[in-house]
């Protein structure tokens, strides 16, 4: 089987990084879901692709999946750029563009 262990950024309906901090693995698809008979929604025969696993860190992570003859792919995590503001720069003399009502 083939996982993909990640961190996954911040939701956007959050300022916060609530779960952002831990990694996650979760299955590859199989196979493509398609539409089941009886219902016509769609669905998938494998329910690995549900299967969602967090963990604190990534070492962690890994020594799961290794542990369970896991293949996986680890997908590296972006770091966070944070650029200092201040509500009076928006009054500068200097702004590159002008502040009008």
């Amino acid at each position: 089987m083939q996982v993909r262990i990640y961190q996954p950024t911040k939701t956007a309906m959050q300022s916060g990084r609530g779960k952002a901090r831990e990694w996650v693995i979760e299955f590859e698809p199989s196979s493509a879901g398609g539409p089941e008979p009886l219902m016509g929604w769609s669905g998938g025969g494998n329910t690995k692709d549900q299967v969602r696993l967090a963990f604190p860190t990534r070492e962690e992570a890994i020594a799961y999946a290794d542990k369970h003859g896991y293949a996986y792919t680890l997908v590296a995590a972006h770091d966070r750029r944070m650029r200092p503001k201040a509500y009076a720069d928006n009054f500068k003399f200097d702004r590159f563009k002008s502040w009008t009502h």
